[in-house]
């Protein structure tokens, strides 16, 4: 049956509208903007009165298990604290988990991003091997298990299964990331029977992440692109330059920096997704914008870490589709993400209005902040997870979320500022509703299996506390 949900204002393709309401087929698929007198006859009509409906936020890279030890690993250390430091918080917890708790715990994660308004995930997914550094039966045991708890929830995922091979140039492997790593042969082999097994299920798809130029060769991370690329809509995710350090090894082992030795190796394609890309020259630049690449920010994970501010505004005037990612969890919220991105070039430039391309000249695009923001937010997230989607445009998958326009973060808001006022003011507890396909997996508020995550994701805790408490080694 085809339905129509009716909000006070509607943005979709692109501009707000009120008295129309977004039409779904009954597969699920936007099949246009509709009054509720020309809705087709024996439409059900959705009355969303008081609420915003916006096209649905994708989270372009996460980390879920790292959400266990959030707020756990912000003290000084002797000597300082940086990313190298923070690792080994990290590595604790990696070592920690069971399959059963990387499950719980993608659940929670995955209801919290729900309820900021995420519609789809690319999750990042690292952890391979047993606690020992031994392989499960299955080598995509721990991959299914956060594909499950998506299904669960009812989120749309991207599972990008990483290939974690060693521990850097001429570094001896570390205890700390045992779990992490798979023989070339063996990532190959998992990476197409994951393919195989999730292949046709309704909002799951699988993409490849060679991790990082330290944890992958350049030889296997070419022979990883190939396969991704002669694929076609085939995602291909990596961290770079995030950290100054990894410049610095890069040139050491290749004698050039990260994303001129991707792009002299036919890695840089309009299928790969640079995750944070901060310490990159003009020249590097000018290649991912050549290449036409996509670059995944996370700004609230690299303030968190101390990594950098990523020059956004070079991006943008190059014409770079930036996309948004949580990683670390240290917050679960794009708009947050997405403010940010904006405001610490504020702070680091001392003016305002960075990103507003409306006001620039010789820029690729003329958006808005807001408008600029907002697509980061949706559509380009999407698109650099290989999906349709975060437009609402007819065709596209009617994922979306409504807001509350009496909230008191956008109270006030109309048509006209809508857009910006949710990038730059909207809380996530506004958010009411969230379909995903058409479905609504929050309704008012409510998700059927929040009391349930919530419970076992305390017992998780619960024993992870007292892991950590007995200063349990790895």
């Amino acid at each position: 049956m085809t339905s129509l949900f009716l909000p006070d204002i509607l943005y979709a393709g692109g501009s707000a509208q009120s008295g129309f309401g977004l039409l779904v087929d009954s597969e699920g698929y936007v099949a246009g903007v509709s009054s509720s007198e020309a809705a087709p006859e024996g439409t059900a009509v959705v009355r969303l009165p008081g609420r915003a409906l916006l096209p649905g936020l994708a989270n372009a890279h996460s980390h879920t298990f790292q959400r266990l030890f959030r707020g756990r690993a912000e003290g000084r250390l002797e000597g300082g604290d940086t990313f190298w430091t923070w690792r080994e918080q990290m590595y604790m917890a990696a070592g920690f988990v069971s399959p059963e708790d990387i499950y719980d715990i993608a659940r929670v994660t995955f209801l919290e991003m729900v309820r900021s308004g995420v519609t789809a995930v690319g999750e990042f997914h690292y952890i391979h091997r047993d606690p020992q550094g031994l392989a499960y039966s299955d080598g995509n045991l721990l991959g299914k298990q956060v594909i499950e708890a998506a299904q669960s929830v009812g989120l749309r995922i991207c599972l990008l299964r990483t290939a974690y091979l060693r521990a850097g140039f001429e570094r001896e492997p570390c205890l700390g990331q045992r779990r992490f790593y798979e023989q070339p042969d063996e990532y190959l082999r998992n990476l197409s029977d994951l393919q195989g097994c999730f292949s046709g299920v309704e909002n799951v798809s699988v993409g490849a992440a060679p991790h990082s130029i330290r944890a992958v060769s350049i030889e296997l991370m070419r022979v990883i692109a190939t396969l991704a690329q002669a694929q076609g809509n085939f995602p291909l995710h990596l961290h770079i330059s995030e950290q100054v350090q990894e410049n610095e090894a890069c040139r050491l082992e290749y004698g050039m920096n990260p994303v001129t030795l991707v792009s002299e190796n036919g890695i840089l394609t309009n299928r790969t997704t640079l995750v944070h890309a901060i310490h990159l020259t003009s020249h590097e630049f000018e290649l991912v914008a050549e290449s036409g690449a996509f670059i995944c920010s996370c700004p609230t994970t690299e303030r968190n870490l101390g990594d950098g501010i990523f020059p956004a505004d070079v991006a943008f005037r190059l014409g770079i589709p930036v996309a948004f990612g949580t990683d670390s969890q240290a917050q679960i919220d794009i708009f947050e993400d997405a403010r940010q991105l904006e405001y610490h070039l504020r702070l680091q430039q001392q003016r305002r209005g960075i990103l507003d391309a409306s006001a620039r000249t010789g820029w690729k695009t003329n958006a808005s902040i807001g408008q600029n923001l907002f697509t980061s937010a949706s559509r380009n997230g999407y698109s650099s997870l290989g999906l349709e989607g975060g437009s609402l445009a007819i065709g596209e998958p009617a994922d979306f979320f409504t807001v509350d326009l009496d909230d008191l973060s956008i109270l006030g808001g109309d048509q006209e500022s809508l857009v910006s006022q949710a990038v730059f003011s909207l809380s996530k507890s506004s958010v009411r509703d969230v379909a995903v396909q058409g479905k609504l997996i929050l309704q008012d508020g409510q998700h059927p299996e929040d009391g349930e995550i919530r419970a076992r994701y305390r017992e998780v805790q619960r024993r992870y506390l007292n892991h950590s408490l007995k200063g349990e080694s790895l």
